[in-house]
């Protein structure tokens, strides 16, 4: 007999997919009106698909996301395959995913606001063997655009034509440029020709309206940079 003044009460079961009118799946929603209409816990679960006994796909998908919450912006594989219902596939696949979404469309704008901030983005010149001459637009508030190579070889005023080096900056629209080039002798001392193309180049800018930041040497051992040095 059951003891008088009590009654059983029934566990409450996670909500299932099965239980949820099919317009309204995770997946199929996608495919009718968008990712953008998901709530995380749904976005969560189109990528894992299916639970496991015991833990459906939105419980699952629910502890994700606090474990996101929790850690976010830096997840680690552990903590995610440790979460009963995802494991080795599913925490593989969910950090996939967020790599790629962090490539593609994480785009906040990067700011150079000293020479130092273009040695990361250009790191790969130091091993150069092959000078390379880049330009670097800016817009007005000092977020750079994009960086392009204008040519490959032997740094010379035939070769840096203003008309080739200003031609991306144009194209951009951009307000500013910084141009950079490596030395693969190791040398940072600026050859006579470094200072005659950069002088070229200041002044080709002022008639257009680009203003050149300052024009970078880049070897193994370090940097010069000619605005610092009072070339500019």
């Amino acid at each position: 007999m059951k003891p008088v003044g009590y009654r059983v009460v029934a566990e409450s079961q996670p909500l299932q997919i099965s239980g949820i009118p099919v317009i309204e799946r995770p997946r199929e929603k996608i495919q009718k009106r968008g990712a953008s209409v998901l709530t995380e816990q749904e976005l969560i679960a189109a990528i894992i698909g299916r639970g496991v006994r015991g833990h459906s796909v939105l419980s699952v998908a629910t502890a994700v996301e606090e474990q996101l919450t929790q850690n976010s912006p830096v997840l680690e594989y552990r903590a995610l395959a440790g979460i009963p219902g995802v494991g080795h596939v599913k925490a593989c696949q969910l950090l996939a995913s967020i790599e790629l979404g962090r490539r593609f469309f994480d785009r906040s704008p990067t700011r150079i606001q000293r020479p130092e901030d273009v040695l990361p983005l250009l790191s790969h010149l130091r091993e150069e063997k092959q000078e390379h001459f880049i330009g670097i637009t800016m817009n007005g508030a000092g977020e750079m655009v994009k960086i392009r190579t204008i040519t490959v070889g032997l740094l010379n005023q035939s070769q840096i034509h203003p008309r080739e080096a200003f031609a991306d900056a144009i194209t951009d629209r951009a307000a500013s440029v910084i141009f950079v080039h490596n030395h693969p002798s190791g040398s940072l001392l600026p050859s006579e020709q470094d200072r005659i193309v950069t002088g070229q180049l200041v002044e080709a800018g002022r008639i257009l309206g680009i203003t050149v930041l300052d024009h970078l040497i880049i070897t193994r051992k370090g940097y010069l940079s000619m605005k610092e040095q009072g070339l500019i």
